[in-house]
């Protein structure tokens, strides 16, 4: 897979990411997120994105990697509680600074090549606690680049922040607000985009076929989906799957660098390999589900924000 670089970092990035959140939500054992995320290297993958809040996924990921972990530029986010709530102490220096040492540990390695504040509010970036945080393990070898993940104006405002060097924002077809503000102060600025939920979930698919785990999660982007009603039948698209037009939709955004796609099977992530390989969707199709998802949002009657 062709690499290129990640905004201002110049890390060299595959333009497919596995995300790793299905690693620890849905109960992955050890051999198996092994065996996957092997198979994702040997295929040309180099960015694994995961989190503190991702339950076991960390340490399942550390357990993996080995000697490999010079092959990945490896993200991970902090700022969370250990319960996956956000609250105020969240964002302390001391905090944040526990965090990213929790992560070293159980990801097995010295450093992190992207660290990210996960989905704190504005108020918080501006107060700058949390920036010097992350700073400060910048400062210790700890952390390679820092960042942000999150959606909005508070995406959108940490671009223009000087230390932020990544954004990791939802770029899908289900969820396109994040396109109009946030892609283009991240172009402006030179920052890394990482697209998180580029398959929007899964939202074409039936909600009984969803894992337990993300079932309600999923729930508000089938329902935009169904109002949507794209059919790529009728474009022509005969032999493309949703799943391919998504991610590729995602990767024809301007200032995409990554799709982050996260998988538990190999039959899926071996797709979405094929998929990126084919690289991003043509600018007839993006147009019209651009399009789509506008006439969708003025039939709702609602401004269509970004979801989580």
């Amino acid at each position: 897979m062709r690499l290129q670089p990640l905004g201002k970092t110049g890390l060299p990035v595959s333009s497919l990411g596995l995300g790793a959140a299905e690693i620890g939500f849905t109960g992955m054992g050890q051999a198996a997120a092994t065996e996957l995320l092997h198979f994702a290297i040997d295929h040309g993958i180099n960015v694994i994105d995961t989190a503190a809040g991702y339950e076991t996924s960390e340490e399942r990921i550390g357990s993996a990697l080995g000697p490999r972990r010079r092959q990945c530029v490896l993200v991970s986010k902090c700022g969370w509680a250990e319960e996956g709530e956000t609250s105020p102490a969240s964002w302390t220096e001391e905090s944040i600074g526990r965090s990213i040492d929790r992560s070293l540990a159980r990801l097995r390695t010295d450093h992190v090549d992207v660290m990210l504040l996960h989905s704190c509010d504005r108020p918080v970036l501006e107060r700058g606690e949390a920036l010097a945080a992350l700073r400060k393990a910048q400062e210790a070898g700890k952390v390679r680049f820092i960042g942000y993940s999150g959606d909005g104006e508070a995406a959108e405002f940490a671009c223009r922040l000087e230390e932020v060097s990544v954004i990791e924002t939802s770029i899908n077809i289900c969820d396109q607000a994040n396109i109009e503000t946030v892609l283009p102060a991240a172009r402006k600025a030179h920052v890394g985009v990482l697209a998180k939920r580029p398959l929007a979930n899964g939202a074409w698919r039936p909600l009984e076929e969803i894992h337990p785990a993300y079932r309600e999660y999923v729930r508000p982007y089938a329902d935009r989906f169904r109002t949507m009603g794209v059919k790529l039948a009728e474009w022509g698209a005969t032999e493309m799957r949703w799943a391919e037009a998504a991610l590729r939709f995602a990767l024809a955004q301007p200032g995409v660098h990554v799709a982050l796609a996260g998988s538990a099977r190999f039959e899926h992530l071996f797709d979405n390999l094929q998929a990126a390989r084919r690289g991003p969707l043509p600018k007839e199709m993006v147009d019209r589900l651009r399009q789509a998802f506008g006439q969708a949002e003025s039939r709702s009657g609602e401004k269509w924000g970004a979801l989580r």
